[in-house]
Protein backbone atom coordinates (compact mmCIF):
# COMPACT_ATOMS: atom_id res chain seq x y z
CA UNK A 1 0.00 0.00 0.00
CA UNK A 2 1.62 3.26 -0.54
CA UNK A 3 0.63 6.50 1.11
CA UNK A 4 0.94 10.41 0.24
CA UNK A 5 2.87 11.25 3.13
CA UNK A 6 4.57 8.78 6.17
CA UNK A 7 5.66 10.65 9.33
CA UNK A 8 8.01 9.49 11.38
CA UNK A 9 8.22 9.83 14.90
CA UNK A 10 4.92 10.19 17.66
CA UNK A 11 6.03 13.05 19.36
CA UNK A 12 4.21 16.17 19.55
CA UNK A 13 5.37 17.81 16.09
CA UNK A 14 4.91 14.46 14.21
CA UNK A 15 1.57 13.74 15.68
CA UNK A 16 0.60 17.92 14.67
CA UNK A 17 1.94 17.09 10.81
CA UNK A 18 0.53 13.89 10.43
CA UNK A 19 -2.80 16.13 11.53
CA UNK A 20 -1.45 19.19 9.43
CA UNK A 21 -1.20 16.62 6.20
CA UNK A 22 -4.44 14.74 6.64
CA UNK A 23 -6.30 17.97 6.79
CA UNK A 24 -5.22 18.91 3.79
CA UNK A 25 -6.56 15.54 2.46
CA UNK A 26 -4.32 13.37 2.19
CA UNK A 27 -3.65 9.60 3.20
CA UNK A 28 -0.93 9.61 6.00
CA UNK A 29 0.94 6.57 7.97
CA UNK A 30 2.50 7.95 11.10
CA UNK A 31 5.35 5.77 12.68
CA UNK A 32 6.01 5.60 16.08
CA UNK A 33 9.25 3.42 17.71
CA UNK A 34 7.27 3.44 21.48
CA UNK A 35 4.35 1.40 22.44
CA UNK A 36 2.71 4.50 22.68
CA UNK A 37 1.97 8.37 21.10
CA UNK A 38 4.26 11.35 22.82
CA UNK A 39 5.88 9.65 25.29
CA UNK A 40 8.20 12.53 26.07
CA UNK A 41 5.13 14.98 26.10
CA UNK A 42 3.93 13.08 28.62
CA UNK A 43 6.48 13.78 30.98
CA UNK A 44 6.82 17.67 29.98
CA UNK A 45 6.51 20.26 32.14
CA UNK A 46 6.63 18.04 35.22
CA UNK A 47 3.88 16.03 33.85
CA UNK A 48 1.66 19.25 32.97
CA UNK A 49 2.70 19.78 29.74
CA UNK A 50 3.61 23.86 29.25
CA UNK A 51 1.86 23.87 26.13
CA UNK A 52 2.84 27.44 24.62
CA UNK A 53 3.26 30.73 25.35
CA UNK A 54 1.14 33.58 25.35
CA UNK A 55 3.25 36.09 24.45
CA UNK A 56 3.72 38.94 21.48
CA UNK A 57 5.46 37.54 18.63
CA UNK A 58 8.61 39.41 19.60
CA UNK A 59 8.86 38.31 22.80
CA UNK A 60 8.58 34.63 20.78
CA UNK A 61 11.21 35.35 18.89
CA UNK A 62 13.30 36.74 21.64
CA UNK A 63 13.18 33.45 23.52
CA UNK A 64 14.57 30.80 20.54
CA UNK A 65 18.36 30.44 21.47
CA UNK A 66 18.92 28.82 17.89
CA UNK A 67 18.18 30.39 14.67
CA UNK A 68 14.96 31.96 15.45
CA UNK A 69 14.61 33.92 11.83
CA UNK A 70 14.07 30.77 10.79
CA UNK A 71 10.74 30.26 12.45
CA UNK A 72 9.26 33.62 10.53
CA UNK A 73 7.24 31.51 8.34
CA UNK A 74 6.18 28.40 10.48
CA UNK A 75 4.90 30.47 13.63
CA UNK A 76 3.21 33.21 11.18
CA UNK A 77 1.47 30.81 9.94
CA UNK A 78 0.46 28.61 13.09
CA UNK A 79 1.83 30.39 16.58
CA UNK A 80 0.58 30.48 19.74
CA UNK A 81 -3.05 31.59 19.34
CA UNK A 82 -3.59 29.07 16.71
CA UNK A 83 -2.04 26.24 19.23
CA UNK A 84 -4.58 27.62 21.53
CA UNK A 85 -7.52 27.61 18.90
CA UNK A 86 -6.47 24.32 18.06
CA UNK A 87 -6.67 22.30 21.49
CA UNK A 88 -9.40 24.65 22.71
CA UNK A 89 -11.48 23.83 19.50
CA UNK A 90 -11.29 19.83 20.13
CA UNK A 91 -12.53 20.38 23.73
CA UNK A 92 -9.17 21.07 26.26
CA UNK A 93 -9.92 23.58 28.51
CA UNK A 94 -6.37 25.73 28.88
CA UNK A 95 -4.90 28.09 32.07
CA UNK A 96 -2.74 30.89 31.76
CA UNK A 97 -0.33 31.00 34.48
CA UNK A 98 2.63 33.23 35.56
CA UNK A 99 4.99 34.24 32.56
CA UNK A 100 2.14 33.77 30.34
CA UNK A 101 2.51 30.00 30.19
CA UNK A 102 -0.58 28.03 28.52
CA UNK A 103 -1.30 24.55 30.68
CA UNK A 104 -4.17 22.14 30.14
CA UNK A 105 -6.86 23.35 33.38
CA UNK A 106 -6.43 19.91 34.47
CA UNK A 107 -2.90 20.01 34.76
CA UNK A 108 -2.45 16.63 32.92
CA UNK A 109 -0.14 16.22 30.08
CA UNK A 110 -1.99 12.78 29.15
CA UNK A 111 -5.07 15.34 28.27
CA UNK A 112 -2.81 16.62 25.31
CA UNK A 113 -2.22 13.59 24.08
CA UNK A 114 -5.46 12.53 24.22
CA UNK A 115 -6.91 15.56 22.01
CA UNK A 116 -3.84 14.85 19.20
CA UNK A 117 -4.58 11.16 19.41
CA UNK A 118 -8.19 11.70 18.75
CA UNK A 119 -7.58 14.11 16.35
CA UNK A 120 -5.43 11.92 14.29
CA UNK A 121 -8.32 9.25 14.20
CA UNK A 122 -11.36 10.99 13.38
CA UNK A 123 -9.17 12.17 10.10
CA UNK A 124 -7.98 8.47 9.70
CA UNK A 125 -4.65 8.75 10.01
CA UNK A 126 -2.88 5.12 9.91
CA UNK A 127 -0.43 4.55 13.26
CA UNK A 128 1.84 1.88 13.58
CA UNK A 129 3.36 1.02 16.80
CA UNK A 130 6.28 -0.38 17.95
CA UNK A 131 8.03 -0.38 14.66
CA UNK A 132 11.12 1.71 14.08
CA UNK A 133 11.95 2.94 10.48
CA UNK A 134 15.54 1.62 9.91
CA UNK A 135 16.54 3.78 6.76
CA UNK A 136 14.81 6.23 3.95
CA UNK A 137 14.63 5.28 0.73
CA UNK A 138 16.17 7.70 -1.57
CA UNK A 139 16.04 7.30 -5.28
CA UNK A 140 18.70 9.06 -7.90
CA UNK A 141 17.34 8.52 -11.03
CA UNK A 142 15.42 11.40 -11.89
CA UNK A 143 17.92 13.50 -8.43
CA UNK A 144 17.54 12.90 -5.13
CA UNK A 145 14.17 12.23 -4.53
CA UNK A 146 12.54 10.35 -1.08
CA UNK A 147 10.39 7.63 -2.24
CA UNK A 148 9.68 4.84 1.10
CA UNK A 149 11.26 3.86 4.34
CA UNK A 150 12.42 0.63 5.33
CA UNK A 151 11.43 -0.64 9.02
CA UNK A 152 13.33 -2.97 10.93
CA UNK A 153 13.07 -6.40 9.40
CA UNK A 154 13.73 -5.55 6.32
CA UNK A 155 9.85 -4.48 4.62
CA UNK A 156 9.45 -1.20 2.41
CA UNK A 157 6.72 1.25 2.82
CA UNK A 158 6.17 3.31 -0.43
CA UNK A 159 4.90 7.10 -0.25
CA UNK A 160 5.18 10.50 -1.83
CA UNK A 161 6.37 12.54 1.30
CA UNK A 162 8.34 11.76 4.27
CA UNK A 163 8.26 14.57 7.16
CA UNK A 164 10.89 13.03 9.77
CA UNK A 165 9.77 14.19 13.72
CA UNK A 166 12.21 12.27 15.51
CA UNK A 167 13.40 14.41 17.98
CA UNK A 168 16.91 15.09 19.18
CA UNK A 169 18.78 13.03 22.02
CA UNK A 170 17.37 14.42 24.99
CA UNK A 171 15.84 12.12 27.84
CA UNK A 172 17.19 9.30 25.81
CA UNK A 173 14.64 6.56 27.86
CA UNK A 174 11.31 8.24 25.78
CA UNK A 175 13.11 7.35 22.36
CA UNK A 176 15.06 9.94 21.34
CA UNK A 177 17.81 8.47 20.37
CA UNK A 178 19.23 10.33 17.36
CA UNK A 179 17.49 8.49 14.26
CA UNK A 180 16.15 11.33 12.39
CA UNK A 181 20.42 12.90 12.73
CA UNK A 182 21.46 9.50 11.26
CA UNK A 183 18.60 9.87 8.45
CA UNK A 184 19.74 13.36 8.02
CA UNK A 185 23.50 12.64 7.47
CA UNK A 186 22.98 9.81 5.23
CA UNK A 187 20.66 11.29 2.51
CA UNK A 188 23.42 14.45 2.82
CA UNK A 189 22.19 16.83 4.95
CA UNK A 190 24.53 19.03 7.39
CA UNK A 191 23.80 17.94 10.95
CA UNK A 192 25.28 20.28 13.91
CA UNK A 193 26.83 18.50 17.20
CA UNK A 194 23.75 17.55 19.39
CA UNK A 195 24.55 19.52 22.79
CA UNK A 196 22.43 18.76 25.88
CA UNK A 197 20.05 22.38 26.70
CA UNK A 198 18.37 23.46 29.27
CA UNK A 199 20.31 21.31 31.12
CA UNK A 200 21.72 21.86 34.79
CA UNK A 201 25.30 23.04 35.26
CA UNK A 202 28.18 21.69 37.36
CA UNK A 203 30.10 23.92 38.84
CA UNK A 204 33.71 24.23 40.70
CA UNK A 205 32.50 25.47 43.88
CA UNK A 206 32.75 22.45 46.89
CA UNK A 207 30.48 24.03 48.68
CA UNK A 208 27.78 23.70 46.81
CA UNK A 209 27.05 20.40 48.00
CA UNK A 210 26.17 21.97 51.44
CA UNK A 211 23.31 23.61 50.23
CA UNK A 212 21.61 20.51 47.65
CA UNK A 213 17.65 20.91 48.14
CA UNK A 214 18.18 24.36 48.68
CA UNK A 215 15.73 26.62 46.24
CA UNK A 216 15.85 30.24 45.63
CA UNK A 217 13.30 32.49 44.92
CA UNK A 218 13.15 36.06 43.38
CA UNK A 219 16.58 36.57 42.67
CA UNK A 220 18.76 37.72 39.65
CA UNK A 221 21.61 35.77 38.30
CA UNK A 222 24.09 36.90 35.46
CA UNK A 223 26.18 34.82 33.85
CA UNK A 224 29.22 35.83 32.02
CA UNK A 225 32.23 34.24 30.06
CA UNK A 226 35.36 36.49 28.97
CA UNK A 227 34.12 39.33 30.34
CA UNK A 228 30.92 39.01 28.56
CA UNK A 229 27.23 38.91 30.01
CA UNK A 230 25.67 36.15 27.93
CA UNK A 231 22.58 35.70 30.19
CA UNK A 232 20.42 37.78 32.62
CA UNK A 233 17.40 36.78 34.53
CA UNK A 234 15.09 37.17 37.23
CA UNK A 235 13.16 33.83 38.90
CA UNK A 236 14.02 31.01 40.74
CA UNK A 237 16.97 28.41 40.70
CA UNK A 238 17.92 25.45 43.17
CA UNK A 239 21.17 24.25 44.39
CA UNK A 240 22.15 20.51 43.75
CA UNK A 241 24.80 17.67 44.77
CA UNK A 242 26.90 18.82 41.55
CA UNK A 243 26.01 22.43 41.30
CA UNK A 244 22.88 24.32 40.40
CA UNK A 245 19.54 23.89 38.47
CA UNK A 246 16.28 25.22 38.70
CA UNK A 247 14.28 27.91 35.90
CA UNK A 248 17.00 30.46 35.81
CA UNK A 249 19.85 28.10 35.40
CA UNK A 250 18.40 25.75 33.12
CA UNK A 251 17.46 29.24 30.40
CA UNK A 252 20.98 30.32 31.20
CA UNK A 253 22.78 26.66 29.99
CA UNK A 254 21.47 27.39 26.64
CA UNK A 255 23.26 30.36 25.89
CA UNK A 256 26.33 28.72 27.52
CA UNK A 257 26.02 25.49 25.84
CA UNK A 258 25.69 27.73 22.45
CA UNK A 259 29.36 29.41 23.19
CA UNK A 260 30.68 25.73 23.24
CA UNK A 261 30.80 25.41 27.02
CA UNK A 262 33.67 28.00 28.29
CA UNK A 263 34.12 28.30 31.55
CA UNK A 264 31.84 30.90 32.95
CA UNK A 265 30.72 32.73 36.29
CA UNK A 266 27.37 33.41 37.81
CA UNK A 267 26.88 36.04 39.85
CA UNK A 268 24.18 35.38 41.59
CA UNK A 269 22.26 38.64 43.34
CA UNK A 270 20.16 37.85 46.68
CA UNK A 271 18.39 41.24 47.25
CA UNK A 272 17.60 42.13 43.68
CA UNK A 273 14.80 44.88 44.73
CA UNK A 274 17.67 46.89 46.58
CA UNK A 275 20.84 48.65 45.38
CA UNK A 276 24.38 47.88 47.23
CA UNK A 277 23.89 51.37 48.77
CA UNK A 278 19.96 50.50 50.05
CA UNK A 279 21.23 47.03 51.19
CA UNK A 280 24.13 47.98 53.14
CA UNK A 281 21.83 50.44 54.95
CA UNK A 282 19.32 47.88 56.08
CA UNK A 283 22.35 45.48 56.99
CA UNK A 284 23.39 48.53 59.22
CA UNK A 285 20.37 48.77 61.05
CA UNK A 286 20.50 45.14 61.89
CA UNK A 287 24.42 45.64 63.51
CA UNK A 288 23.00 48.52 64.99
CA UNK A 289 20.68 47.08 66.68
CA UNK A 290 22.04 43.62 67.29
CA UNK A 291 25.55 45.26 68.33
CA UNK A 292 26.33 42.71 71.23
CA UNK A 293 25.16 39.47 69.34
CA UNK A 294 27.69 37.21 67.41
CA UNK A 295 27.66 37.49 63.69
CA UNK A 296 25.60 34.14 62.89
CA UNK A 297 22.99 34.95 65.20
CA UNK A 298 22.00 38.07 62.88
CA UNK A 299 21.08 35.88 59.91
CA UNK A 300 17.82 35.07 60.00
CA UNK A 301 16.21 38.20 58.68
CA UNK A 302 18.73 38.16 55.54
CA UNK A 303 19.01 34.64 54.73
CA UNK A 304 17.40 30.82 54.68
CA UNK A 305 19.21 28.90 57.32
CA UNK A 306 20.89 26.59 54.87
CA UNK A 307 23.12 29.74 53.63
CA UNK A 308 23.84 30.92 57.27
CA UNK A 309 27.29 28.38 57.27
CA UNK A 310 28.50 28.98 54.02
CA UNK A 311 28.03 32.69 53.96
CA UNK A 312 29.86 32.93 56.73
CA UNK A 313 32.78 31.15 55.91
CA UNK A 314 32.77 33.05 52.26
CA UNK A 315 32.24 36.92 54.15
CA UNK A 316 35.69 35.63 56.21
CA UNK A 317 34.37 36.87 59.18
CA UNK A 318 33.60 34.67 62.11
CA UNK A 319 30.34 33.43 63.25
CA UNK A 320 31.12 33.68 66.51
CA UNK A 321 32.01 37.46 66.33
CA UNK A 322 30.40 40.39 68.11
CA UNK A 323 28.69 42.50 65.74
CA UNK A 324 30.20 45.16 67.26
CA UNK A 325 33.49 43.99 66.22
CA UNK A 326 33.16 43.67 63.06
CA UNK A 327 34.52 46.15 60.74
CA UNK A 328 32.98 48.80 58.24
CA UNK A 329 35.06 47.23 55.54
CA UNK A 330 34.09 43.63 56.61
CA UNK A 331 30.72 44.73 57.17
CA UNK A 332 30.73 46.26 52.56
CA UNK A 333 32.05 42.42 52.23
CA UNK A 334 29.34 40.76 53.26
CA UNK A 335 26.92 43.11 51.32
CA UNK A 336 28.69 42.69 48.22
CA UNK A 337 28.40 39.16 48.48
CA UNK A 338 24.69 39.27 49.04
CA UNK A 339 24.67 41.36 45.85
CA UNK A 340 27.39 38.91 43.93
CA UNK A 341 27.56 35.61 45.02
CA UNK A 342 30.00 33.59 42.96
CA UNK A 343 29.80 30.31 40.91
CA UNK A 344 32.50 28.97 38.37
CA UNK A 345 30.35 26.51 35.75
CA UNK A 346 33.08 23.95 34.49
CA UNK A 347 30.52 21.95 32.32
CA UNK A 348 26.96 20.54 31.71
CA UNK A 349 25.17 17.39 33.37
CA UNK A 350 23.83 15.16 30.25
CA UNK A 351 21.11 14.06 27.57
CA UNK A 352 19.45 12.09 29.82
CA UNK A 353 18.72 15.45 32.23
CA UNK A 354 18.22 18.15 29.36
CA UNK A 355 15.14 18.94 28.31
CA UNK A 356 15.92 19.44 24.71
CA UNK A 357 18.77 19.12 22.26
CA UNK A 358 20.57 21.72 21.00
CA UNK A 359 22.27 21.38 17.28
CA UNK A 360 20.46 18.88 14.47
CA UNK A 361 19.20 19.36 10.90
CA UNK A 362 21.33 22.55 9.76
CA UNK A 363 18.08 24.85 8.77
CA UNK A 364 20.49 25.81 5.78
CA UNK A 365 19.67 22.78 3.86
CA UNK A 366 15.51 23.17 4.57
CA UNK A 367 13.20 25.67 3.09
CA UNK A 368 12.16 27.34 5.95
CA UNK A 369 8.50 28.36 3.92
CA UNK A 370 7.78 24.55 3.85
CA UNK A 371 10.05 22.59 6.04
CA UNK A 372 11.42 20.57 3.15
CA UNK A 373 14.83 19.88 2.14
CA UNK A 374 16.94 21.42 -0.32
CA UNK A 375 19.14 18.27 -0.78
CA UNK A 376 16.41 15.27 -1.11
CA UNK A 377 13.22 15.98 -3.07
CA UNK A 378 10.33 15.42 -0.83
CA UNK A 379 11.24 14.94 2.33
CA UNK A 380 10.53 17.38 5.31
CA UNK A 381 11.93 17.34 8.44
CA UNK A 382 10.45 19.33 12.16
CA UNK A 383 11.02 19.79 15.50
CA UNK A 384 13.58 19.31 17.87
CA UNK A 385 15.66 16.82 15.33
CA UNK A 386 15.92 20.68 13.35
CA UNK A 387 18.30 23.05 15.02
CA UNK A 388 16.13 25.23 16.84
CA UNK A 389 16.01 25.54 20.54
CA UNK A 390 14.33 27.86 23.08
CA UNK A 391 13.91 28.79 26.40
CA UNK A 392 11.71 27.35 29.06
CA UNK A 393 8.37 28.46 29.48
CA UNK A 394 6.56 26.22 26.57
CA UNK A 395 8.50 28.06 23.78
CA UNK A 396 10.32 24.38 22.75
CA UNK A 397 6.61 22.77 22.31
CA UNK A 398 5.43 25.82 20.72
CA UNK A 399 8.39 25.32 17.58
CA UNK A 400 7.52 21.60 17.03
CA UNK A 401 3.42 22.57 16.93
CA UNK A 402 4.38 25.62 14.15
CA UNK A 403 6.79 23.46 12.17
CA UNK A 404 5.14 19.87 12.48
CA UNK A 405 2.23 22.15 11.23
CA UNK A 406 3.72 23.70 8.25
CA UNK A 407 5.32 20.40 7.37
CA UNK A 408 2.41 18.71 7.26
CA UNK A 409 0.38 21.39 5.37
CA UNK A 410 3.36 21.62 2.91
CA UNK A 411 4.34 17.68 2.24
CA UNK A 412 -0.21 16.65 2.46
CA UNK A 413 -1.15 19.98 -0.03
CA UNK A 414 -2.31 17.54 -3.40
CA UNK A 415 -2.98 20.63 -5.79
Amino acid sequence: MKYDVIVVGGGAAGMMAAIAAAEVGSRVLLIEKNEKLGKKLFITGKGRCNITNNCTNEDFFANIVSNHKFLYSAYSGFGSLAVQEFFEGNGLKLKEERGARIFPASDHSSDVIFVLVKVLKRLGVEILLNTVVKELVVGSDNGNIVTGVTLKGGKQLDTDKIIVTTGGVSYPATGSTGDGFRFAEVSGHKVLVPKPALVPLMVKESWCVELQGLALKNITIVMETGGKVIFKGFGEMLFTHFGVSGPLILSASSFYVKLGCPQASVLIDLKPALSFEQLDRRVLRDFEENRNKNFKNILGGLLPTKLHSVMIMLSGISGDRKICEVTREERLGFVGLLKNLRLTVVGTRGFDEAIVTQGGVSVKDLNPKSMESRVVRNLYFAGEVIDVDGLTGGFNLQVAWSTGNLAGRSAGYRG
